[in-house]
């Protein structure tokens, strides 16, 4: 069965879009031919490409594909018709643009909620000195040394791979490759190859710490990125779903990928994993104190809209980048250099966006596996994140149909 007209179509616009900026196709393991006309092509206007989306948009209902397809496509395609109106220079608030691209609502943060997260981090990084120097010497104690980190990714990698294959099988040769690169905007990236294949790059210019590598290891791969890819290309690329062979950013995609990913770790290995982790790294010689890293993670939580509302000051409320820069130390209880990383990634004209993804995800996607009524209906929910085309509207219906009705 060929590939329905319609699909074709977007799957051609989507990599038009990597021809006004290079890295807005996130993966791409379709139809190469389809890759050739259009580096081929003349150059896309951007007015044009929105035009195309907008045309698409009107034209999926009628082109016989499922429901779910259909929706699937409808939301990604409004994302590109805003990304193309982005490229011609259209004035969009930003609080719009973020609903455009990923399909969710974003409002400021409750300062009150940050309040408490400090207050749980005092708790547990009793001592004396002010609270953020504590935590930095926290954070700087919890260093991996670099000679080590391969080492320590390997270690944690295979154990992830061992616990993901026993409850989401694999393709028996699926396979990732790490790698170590500096002056990126992220601490780390997975690059999907196709064929079961990715590669993961880990940011050297962000010190890489203890408590954070299992869940870094399990975002980009086992159970996250390279999992959701696979087990995509192996079922609904396998089963006809062309528009699955094309990931792009700025869309909702990347919500569901990156709510999926920040979740891995709980949905694998779940309470427990501070000493789950603690074994692995006395195994490599390395002290760990899983019982500390999994309290302090849990108090620090409270935290995780703190970016978004960074992302909010600098492109809604127009504030400085000073201003933003001392915001992120206070709450996140940084270092200047690391906030100025984290301003770099908020500032990226490709990635400005991008925040939302990680704290509208994790929220709306946590909220949706909370709603299981028990382990084993969660474990089918993270498998559905890995194996089906959900959109964000698709979970918030779901959520709709199972909160209890009044009277």
């Amino acid at each position: 069965m060929g590939t329905a007209p319609v699909v074709e179509e977007y799957l051609l616009l989507g990599l038009a879009f990597d021809r006004l900026e290079e890295g807005f196709v996130d993966a791409y393991t379709g139809d190469q031919a389809l890759r050739r006309q259009t580096e081929n092509a003349p150059a896309p206007e951007p007015r044009e490409l929105a035009r195309t989306a907008a045309r698409l948009r009107a034209e999926v209902p009628a082109a016989g594909l499922s429901e779910d397809r259909t929706e699937f496509l409808d939301v990604h395609l409004r994302a590109l018709e805003c990304s193309g109106r982005k490229f011609a220079g259209d004035d969009i608030g930003f609080v719009d643009e973020v609903e455009s691209y990923f399909d969710v609502h974003i409002e400021p943060g409750n300062v009150d909620d940050y309040r408490e997260a400090h207050r749980q981090m005092d708790e547990v990084l009793a001592g004396a000195g002010d609270l953020a120097g504590r935590v930095r010497a926290h954070r700087a104690a919890d260093e991996i040394p670099p000679e080590r980190l391969s080492e320590c990714v390997a270690a944690f990698s295979s154990a992830l791979r061992d616990l993901v294959r026993g409850q989401y099988p694999l393709p028996p040769n699926e396979q990732v490759e790490y790698e170590v690169v500096g002056d990126k905007p992220w601490s780390g990236f997975n690059y999907y190859l196709g064929d079961f294949r990715s590669k993961v790059a880990i940011n050297s210019d962000l010190k890489q710490h203890m408590a954070h590598l299992p869940s870094l290891i399990a975002h980009e791969s086992y159970p996250g990125h390279h999992t959701e890819h696979c087990r995509k290309e192996a079922g609904l690329v396998a089963g006809g779903q062309a528009e699955q062979t094309l990931f792009l950013v700025n869309t909702p995609q990347c919500l569901m990928a990156e709510g999926l990913a920040d979740l891995a770790l709980a949905s694998i290995v779940g309470k427990g994993w501070g000493l789950w982790a603690q074994e692995i790294y006395a195994d490599l010689g390395l002290r760990f104190d899983g019982e500390r890293a999994e309290r302090l993670s849990t108090a620090s939580a409270k935290l995780l809209g703190v970016r978004q509302d960074a992302a909010l000051l600098l492109h809604d409320r127009n504030k400085s980048q000073d201003d933003v820069a001392e915001f992120l130390q206070t709450w996140t209880l940084t270092t200047p250099e690391r906030a100025r990383q984290s301003l770099r990634f908020l500032s990226s004209p490709l990635w400005r966006a991008y925040i939302s993804t990680y704290v509208e995800g994790y929220r709306l996607l946590g909220g949706w596996l909370d709603r299981a009524a028990d382990v084993a209906e969660r474990s089918d929910r993270f498998r559905r994140l890995l194996d089906e085309p959900l959109t964000p509207g698709r979970l918030r219906s779901e959520n709709r149909e199972q909160a209890p009705s009044g009277r």
